[in-house]
C-alpha cells in the first residue's frame, strides 16, 4: 500500500491552511473531507470577520495566532484576490458601567500588540456612525470582513498547485498506528465502500468533528482528548438600505462576543450568533429567538423596526468549555504533549480560527518539520 508525505482530516480554512503549507513544503498531501464540498461547518458558518486580537488572554494562542494571523490573511486576500475590506469596527457601551470595561478591552488589546485603538466618546462615535446609539465606543480600524468561501477557494487552489490531492464524500473511521506510520479506514459515502489509506503524519483538523477522530485512534492516550461541547449561534438579517457603514459589537457577553452587526461585502447587515448550548449538531434557527435579539439590537440601533429582522443561518462553535466555565484556548497538540510521532491535533478552532488560519498552518508545519525528513 502506498504510503504519503501526509493526510489532513477536514477541508475547512484550517485543513486548506494547513495543507497549502505543506505542499509548499514538498510533502505529498491529501485532504479528506466527510461531506461532498469544502467548508460547510465552522468555516463557512461564521460572520466571515477579520478580527484584530483584542480580547483574548496575552500569551494565549487565541491572541498570539490572531493578531499574526490578521496580517497574513490582509496580505494574502490583496495578493491573491480574495475578497475583503478593512471596515473597521466599533466596541460600543450601551451602559454607563460598561465605559470602564471599554477602557480594559483596549488595555488588553496593547498587551496583545494591537495598538491602534481609538476611545471614543459618545459624540464620537455618532459622528462615525450617526444611528448608533451609546456613552462610549471603542474603534478598531484593523477589524475587517473577508469572503470565506473565495478564501477557501484560494487556498485550495494553491495547494492543488503544489499537487495536494483532495477527497470528498469521505470519513475517516478509525485509525491505528503500524510501523511508524498512520493507517486510517474511510468510508465513501457515495458508495458506501470503506478502504485504507496510510501516511507518515496525520494532521486531524476535522473541526467539529475531531475529537471524535482523536478518540478514535488506537495509539493516542485518551487522556489528550478533550470533551467537545456544541455552542449554536444564530444570525438574523435585516433587509434595506444599510443603517452602518462598520461593524458593531457589544461589550463581550460570557461564551460569545455578543449579538454584534456585521456587513457582507455588499454591506447588507446580519446579526448575530448568540449563544444556545446544544447537544447535538443541528443547525435550525428557531425564529422565536429573534424577540431575544431585537432586545439586543436595540441597546445600540433603538430605530430598528418591528418584525424586520429574519431568520439566515447558524453556525455551530466547537466549544472546550461549557456554561460558566472559563473560556478555553486552542489547543493544537504535537508530539511534543502527545508523544505520538507525525501527529497534529487541533481542537477547540473556535473564533478567530478564520482570522488565525494562515498562522495555524505555519504552527501545524513547525511541529511536523520536527519529524518530516
Amino acid at each position: 500500500m502506498e504510503t504519503v508525505d501526509c493526510i489532513i482530516a477536514g477541508a475547512g480554512v484550517i485543513g486548506l491552511a494547513v495543507a497549502r503549507e505543506l505542499s509548499r513544503l514538498g510533502m505529498e498531501t491529501i485532504v479528506v473531507e466527510a461531506a461532498d464540498a469544502i467548508g460547510t461547518e465552522t468555516s463557512s458558518r461564521n460572520s466571515e470577520v477579520i478580527h484584530a486580537g483584542i480580547y483574548y488572554p496575552p500569551g494565549s494562542l487565541k491572541a498570539e495566532l490572531c493578531v499574526a494571523g490578521r496580517d497574513k490573511l490582509y496580505a494574502y486576500a490583496a495578493e491573491r484576490g480574495v475578497p475583503h475590506k478593512r471596515c473597521g469596527k466599533l466596541i460600543v457601551a450601551t451602559l454607563a458601567e460598561q465605559v470602564s470595561t471599554l477602557k480594559g478591552i483596549v488595555d488588553q488589546a496593547r498587551a496583545n500588540g494591537v495598538d491602534d485603538l481609538v476611545l471614543l466618546d459618545a459624540a464620537g462615535a455618532r459622528a462615525m456612525e450617526p444611528s448608533l446609539a451609546c456613552h462610549a465606543a471603542v474603534l478598531s480600524p484593523s477589524t475587517g470582513i473577508v469572503d470565506s468561501h473565495a478564501l477557501m477557494l484560494s487556498l485550495l487552489g494553491e495547494a492543488e498547485g503544489h499537487g495536494t490531492m483532495l477527497s470528498l464524500n469521505t470519513e475517516i473511521v478509525s485509525g491505528r498506528l503500524e510501523a511508524g506510520r498512520f493507517v486510517l479506514q474511510t468510508l465513501d459515502s457515495s458508495n458506501g465502500m470503506s478502504f485504507e489509506i496510510t501516511a507518515r503524519h496525520f494532521v486531524n483538523a476535522a473541526g467539529l468533528g475531531a475529537n471524535r477522530l482523536a478518540a478514535s485512534l488506537d495509539g493516542l492516550d485518551p487522556r489528550f482528548v478533550p470533551e467537545l461541547r456544541y455552542a449554536r449561534g444564530n444570525y438574523f438579517s435585516v433587509t434595506g438600505k444599510p443603517a452602518f457603514s462598520r461593524l458593531i459589537y457589544p461589550v463581550p457577553e460570557p461564551g460569545g462576543l455578543g449579538i454584534h452587526l456585521t456587513l457582507d461585502l455588499n454591506g447588507a447587515m446580519r446579526f448575530g450568533p448568540d449563544v444556545e448550548w446544544i447537544e447535538t449538531k443541528d443547525y435550525s434557527v428557531d425564529p422565536c429567538r429573534a424577540d431575544h435579539f431585537y432586545g439586543e439590537i436595540r441597546k445600540y440601533w433603538p430605530a430598528l423596526a418591528d418584525d424586520s429582522l429574519s431568520p439566515t443561518y447558524s453556525g455551530i462553535r466547537p466549544k472546550l468549555a461549557g456554561p460558566g466555565e472559563l473560556v478555553a484556548d486552542f489547543v493544537i497538540q504535537g508530539p511534543e504533549v502527545h508523544g505520538v510521532v507525525g501527529l497534529v491535533n487541533l481542537f477547540g478552532i473556535e473564533s478567530p480560527g478564520l482570522t488565525s488560519s494562515l498562522a495555524i498552518a505555519e504552527l501545524v508545519a513547525e511541529k511536523l518539520k520536527r519529524t518530516y525528513v
